[in-house]
């Protein structure tokens, strides 16, 4: 087989992949959500398997147990959450009123360095523009309870999620040797090293990232329920499960924490307590969470990662972003696997080919 028609396989491969993939969006969350969960508790389930646990037994008893973890947390949590988002959006049109009372009265005090034309027109843009912020929020509201069906056909997956997670997890290692068996020999070894690549990539940034989002949001929201800001707890939940996108969740955190702290404190300090709690917070996780948990095999760029999650969200909705990260981890290995074939080349170094 030529070059030519190696490259023609390989690209048929790849629009056949993104063809199907476009054609059966509509039902692959449950497929690409146990896809995920397997991928995940692969090594649990190998540690189980290497104390003479068979796969199948070592599949159901780690899929039980983080069955077990998840009902748990959700049990504890999501009542204190729902009670906070349920609260909060009966109260958002009046923060974010008191919040442009406090920014009109900042302005006040530019009058006399702005000429009066200009400060009216400044005072009025305001006014609209967070009138129109009032309207957003509670037009998001009342959108995502209108999508209540949606959400219900969601939660009725879930029946098939733990199926499609417990037979790719029983039977990983064999998927893993059948993929393996289908490598022509003669680039068995360069595959072998990119997949993997791939998989540090992935295993790095997926399981890493999950346990900082998991601790940087029990952390944030704790630290804001001891500060004593009101609906700091889901705040800061949110902050963290967000910061899988880099830098995304802190500042989230840090302008909605601030946000609230100026509308329902008027002691200076407090209000700087909350904010120290995202800035210190960003550290700890800058330091010690990412360097031990995630480490440094992930090599995606913070705007590679971002460009992902966007580009897939857009074209294919939730489907897209869970994809999105394994697709952006394959094309960031290909990439530099690529540049790496270029500098040995003759066509990099200047040398007469051999």
């Amino acid at each position: 087989m030529s070059v030519r028609e190696k490259a023609l396989a390989w690209l048929g491969i790849l629009v056949g992949f993104i063809l199907l993939t476009w054609l059966f969006q509509a039902i692959l969350l449950p497929f690409v959500t146990g896809l995920a969960i397997a991928y995940f508790l692969d090594p649990v389930a190998d540690w189980m398997e290497r104390r003479r646990i068979g796969r199948g037994w070592a599949a159901l008893w780690t899929l039980l147990i983080f069955a077990i973890l998840a009902v748990a947390m959700l049990l504890l949590l999501l009542p204190v959450i729902q009670s906070q988002i349920v609260g909060l959006a009966g109260r958002l049109p009046a923060i974010i009123a008191s919040l442009q009372a406090w920014l009109l009265s900042w302005l006040d005090q530019l009058q006399g360095v702005l000429s009066a034309e200009d400060f009216q027109r400044l005072r009025e843009a305001m006014s609209s523009e967070l009138g129109r912020g009032v309207n957003l929020v509670t037009g998001l509201v009342k959108g995502v309870f209108a999508q209540g069906m949606a959400v219900f056909e969601f939660l009725s997956l879930a029946l098939v999620t733990p199926v499609v997670a417990f037979y790719l997890l029983r039977d990983w290692d064999n998927i893993v040797a059948r993929l393996d068996e289908l490598v022509p020999r003669q680039h068995q070894d360069i595959v072998r090293k990119q997949a993997r690549a791939v998989d540090d990539t992935l295993a790095g940034f997926v399981r890493g990232q999950a346990s900082v989002c998991m601790l940087l949001g029990l952390g944030y929201g704790g630290a804001l329920a001891l500060a004593g800001l009101p609906f700091g707890f889901t705040v800061g939940m949110m902050a963290g499960l967000v910061s899988f996108i880099p830098y995304v969740g802190s500042i989230f955190g840090l302008i909605a924490s601030v946000g609230l702290a100026l509308v329902e404190f008027s002691d200076p300090v407090r209000i700087a307590i909350v904010a120290a709690i995202f800035i210190v917070g960003q550290a700890i996780e800058g330091n010690f969470l990412t360097p031990k948990l995630v480490g440094d095999k992930v090599n995606l760029h913070p705007v590679w990662i971002i460009f992902a999650l966007f580009a897939g969200g857009s074209l294919m909705g939730f489907v897209g972003m869970l994809i999105a990260l394994p697709v952006a981890a394959v094309i960031g290995v290909g990439v530099r696997f690529l540049v790496g074939q270029y500098k040995d080349s003759h066509l990099y170094r200047h040398e007469a080919p051999r």
